[in-house]
């Protein structure tokens, strides 16, 4: 069976997830939530190689998302 996109990001809920954005940059971070637009929370978020900086809570819109995928898998792409 086909999962849909909103189950597959559900499944991933509290957990490391990577979300690679159009700019080419990689944000790291737990996901805490999306929407029904699938725009992404995430806690704890990281820029790739900014370590150093971490955000307790980022909102990542949609449009601006390539694919999003965890430590095992890619699990959902534009």
């Amino acid at each position: 069976m086909i999962e849909k996109p909103f189950d597959l990001i559900h499944k991933n809920l509290n957990r490391q997830t990577f979300i690679y954005l159009k700019d080419g940059r990689l944000l790291a971070g737990k996901m805490i939530g999306y929407d029904k637009e699938l725009n992404i929370s995430l806690s704890d978020a990281f820029y790739e190689g900014r370590e150093d900086r971490v955000y307790d809570r980022v909102v990542i819109r949609r449009n601006n998302i390539i694919s999003i995928g965890n430590e095992e898998e890619i699990i959902w792409t534009e």
